[in-house]
């Protein structure tokens, strides 16, 4: 079982109602048994929604710690929908055990290793989204793809 974020498969769930379709990463998973996830969605976030960023300065680390927020550019905190969609993940990560997670990078939620700044300029740091940090925590193999 191979867990692939819903919008590297060419679902319609971003925050803009669109997609990141990787035609490579499904050609390379041909013949694996996949499992869709979309943390936001498990949240409980509509599509469209309003862009989301950790605040600047934080990770997902300090998210799930309680010492960071995940605020939408028009200000609402969306902390509690990110944390529930990553609880979510999580709990059908421990039920199928996949052998690897496909999360797309720069995401509050899945974005493995790279995340926005918290500026909403588009500008990129250092870091863990959400799920990512959730999964990781609890020994999955992540991979972030761009």
């Amino acid at each position: 079982m191979v867990f692939v974020s819903k919008c590297l498969w060419g679902k319609n769930c971003k925050y803009n109602g669109g997609n990141n379709l990787r035609t490579e990463l499904i050609k390379e998973l041909e013949g694996e048994e996949i499992m869709l996830i979309c943390p936001e969605c498990e949240g409980g976030l509509a599509i469209p929604r309003a862009p989301s960023e950790i605040e600047y300065g934080k990770s997902g680390a300090d998210v799930i710690n309680g010492n960071g927020k995940v605020i939408a550019k028009n200000g609402s905190d969306v902390t509690e929908e990110f944390l529930c969609g990553a609880k979510k993940v999580l709990e059908l990560a421990k039920k199928h055990l996949p052998t690897k997670i496909y999360l797309k990078q720069s995401s509050p939620s899945c974005g493995c290793g790279i995340i926005y700044d918290g500026t909403f300029g588009g500008n990129k740091k250092s870091g863990n989204g959400v799920t990512a940090q959730l999964l990781l925590e609890e020994g999955f193999s992540v991979e972030a793809v761009d």
